[in-house]
């Protein structure tokens, strides 16, 4: 099977020759008799239905780029073959979630593009490569990201792909192009483009999220998955009917739309409480230097040291409005009054007799009642139950019952997926349904890499030539302008004519 082929968008016709005007003859000599064949509707998009381990069709995702994704799966390590991890029903072991890299292979095209996605804290970049040292055919798109901060490392980065790509290709591809897409698209479009010396085509953000959204939603197997600590990561097969539903992207902030079309959505809402400030406050408040540091110190602290519970305060459970005493009442609830009682008890020690032998300079100091990871992990439960109450509140609203959360804050943290799962199912009383994606972190780049259209086709859905078009519109608003007013005045000079005529 084939890749369907978009046809909505209009092809750059070819030069006349001599084999176009033979066939134009033999269709001429055989018209009187053979009908016509009636134009040919553009095939709609089919979505495949696929097990848990294997797809069995092809696709044509947004834009134009032809991707042959018969039988893509996601790599495991140390794996060349369909992820065999877990059992029939779906279910594998959280510590199998990784950003593995999505093999493809029956795709024997050239790909001459890369695509990246600029956020404020994070780079994500997405491109296609070759299994040089395999007889295999096919390839492979692998995911790599970079914080911004570092984006030169990026950019070196894409100078390496970039001549990779000249060396394996060589005359017979395009020059490579980069898609870009997020806030950073813009801030470093005259750096990217300079240092690499290629096109760098810009992509609005929001749809580049629903397209990457959309693509492994109903074309990637075992990319899916809900998950609760006493399931943890169902997946879930690609199925056909999707839409609508919300999209929560966390990053360093929180966007969250509604989407009930490939094209159609509406950002319905959001916070600014995201990613960024979980990284921002616990840069401040531990030691930790970067994010997967603040996750891993979360992974064992101890939340009850820093919040006040339910139980805190009832001593037991408070059933009549469904709150267990594990239920977190005040995050950092408990850190106040602790910092008093240690200091207090600090100070007693100080103002204590000093016995022989000993000496208040030489005390080591007391131990604070909690560490940097109960810190952490009390403050990773805040961020996210703030963003899965307002991803609740928004689908209450517009009544989605399916909920995908996006972004590079989950990043595969259990506690994390755990927290947003159980507030959407707490909320709802089991009514709405949280979903997460083993690439949640890459769907604006992977929107961005399904945007490319070949060339000279034009760019319908795109922003780059925006102002061109729009200059244009404007020229042909100012000349049909003038024309009008050519025209009322020549009909008013006619009218003058004709009263001076009738005048006695």
């Amino acid at each position: 099977m084939t890749p369907f082929v978009a046809t909505d968008e209009p092809v750059a016709a070819a030069p006349p020759n001599h084999h176009h005007q033979l066939q134009r003859q033999r269709n001429q000599e055989h018209r009187d008799d053979v009908d016509e064949e009636p134009p040919r509707r553009a095939a709609k998009r089919s979505r495949t239905m696929t097990s848990t381990e294997e797809i069995d069709s092809t696709i044509t995702r947004p834009g134009s780029v032809k991707i042959n994704v018969q039988g893509a799966f996601i790599v495991d390590p140390d794996a060349a073959t369909p992820a065999q991890n877990g059992s029939d029903n779906g279910r594998v072991s959280p510590s199998h979630h990784e950003t593995s890299d999505i093999r493809l292979p029956n795709h024997t095209g050239i790909v001459s593009h890369i695509a990246v996605d600029i956020g404020g804290s994070l780079v994500k970049l997405v491109y296609f490569s070759r299994e040089v040292d395999s007889t295999d055919p096919g390839g492979r798109l692998n995911f790599q990201y970079f914080e911004t901060d570092r984006i030169d490392d990026c950019i070196e980065f894409m100078k390496l792909l970039r001549d990779k790509h000249k060396a394996l290709n060589g005359s017979r591809s395009q020059q490579l192009c980069v898609m870009a897409t997020g806030g950073g698209a813009y801030k470093f479009y005259d750096t990217i483009r300079d240092a690499l010396e290629v096109e760098v085509l810009r992509e609005d953000e929001m749809e580049c999220l629903i397209a990457g959204l959309d693509f492994f939603i109903t074309e990637i197997p075992r990319e899916v998955f809900t998950y609760s600590e006493t399931d943890p990561m169902h997946f879930v097969s690609p199925r056909e009917i999707i839409y609508p539903y919300l999209l929560v992207n966390i990053g360093s902030g929180v966007s969250m739309l509604k989407v009930t079309g490939p094209r159609s959505f509406q950002r319905v809402g959001g916070t600014s409480l995201g990613g960024g400030t979980l990284w921002g406050l616990l840069s401040l408040l531990t030691g930790a230097r970067s994010f997967d540091d603040m996750l891993a110190e979360a992974e064992y602290g101890d939340n009850t040291k820093v919040d006040m519970m339910v139980g805190d305060i009832y001593g037991a459970d408070y059933g009549k409005i469904g709150l267990k005493s594990t239920a977190i009442a005040s995050s950092f609830g408990k850190v106040f009054r602790m910092k008093l009682q240690a200091e207090a008890a600090e100070a007693k020690v100080a103002d204590g007799p000093v016995h022989d032998g000993e000496s208040h300079n030489g005390q080591e100091e007391s131990s604070s009642p909690f560490s940097s990871a109960d810190i952490s992990r009390s403050l990773l439960y805040a961020v996210s139950n703030n963003i899965g109450q307002i991803a609740y509140l928004q689908s209450q609203i517009h009544n989605l019952s399916d909920i995908y959360f996006g972004g590079s804050f989950i990043r595969g943290h259990r506690q994390t997926m755990n927290t947003l799962s159980y507030a959407i199912k707490f909320w709802s009383k089991g009514e709405k349904q949280a979903y997460f994606l083993r690439h949640e972190g890459y769907l604006g780049a992977v929107g961005a890499f399904l945007k490319r259209q070949p060339a000279n086709w034009g760019r319908r859905g795109s922003l780059e030539g925006l102002d061109d078009v729009q200059e244009w519109r404007k020229g042909m608003k100012t000349e049909s302008e003038a024309k009008t007013k050519k025209k009322k005045k020549r009909r008013e000079k006619r009218n003058t004519r004709r009263v001076n005529v009738s005048w006695p």
